[in-house]
């Protein structure tokens, strides 16, 4: 078992208050080796709006259960895949990713818009997939999906995209 702890100071990204620690909680994931690894990541609260957030590390997206770097070979469709992961899955991180593409797309272009990082209209309209539009944002080496969730989640851009069947 690993502890994720940050060094650096932490804002919730609804309304940018001060977040103090209440606490941790077990989250596995797997690796692209398909070896299973827990690590306890600390549960954060707003002050202001009390919301509770959860410190993930570069390695994780949220909702998925393996390594981003497994989900990044995928999606990527390197030749060579060394994911320990079966052909449903595979198939539902292009589905994901493909959904959503064009929307971390227009995220990358708002939060570079909100920060002022360049001339975002002039990058969103170059030629070629969603995926190579992303990276003239964050570039296309080795963690760029780790560097496309975390402005999108930082900015609570994120879409939870996971279902709940509600009884009653």
């Amino acid at each position: 078992m690993f502890f994720v702890r940050s060094g650096e100071q932490h804002y919730c990204p609804c309304c940018g208050g001060a977040l103090k620690v209440i606490g941790s909680r077990r989250r596995g994931y797997i690796k692209d080796t398909g070896e299973r690894v827990v690590l306890m990541i600390r549960r954060l609260r707003c002050e202001p709006c009390k919301r509770v957030h959860h410190e993930l590390p570069d390695i994780l997206v949220p909702y998925k259960r393996y390594c981003s770097k497994s989900i990044e070979a995928v999606v990527t469709g390197e030749k060579v895949l060394s994911v320990g992961a079966d052909e449903s899955t595979i198939s539902r991180w292009k589905q994901w990713f493909s959904a959503l593409a064009t929307y971390f797309l227009g995220s990358l272009i708002s939060i570079t818009a909100r920060y002022g990082k360049g001339a975002a209209e002039e990058r969103s309209e170059l030629p070629g997939s969603s995926l190579q539009r992303i990276w003239s944002y964050i570039g296309d080496g080795p963690g760029w999906l780790a560097r496309v969730v975390r402005p999108v989640v930082n900015a609570n851009y994120w879409v939870q995209t996971r279902s709940a069947f509600l009884s009653g």
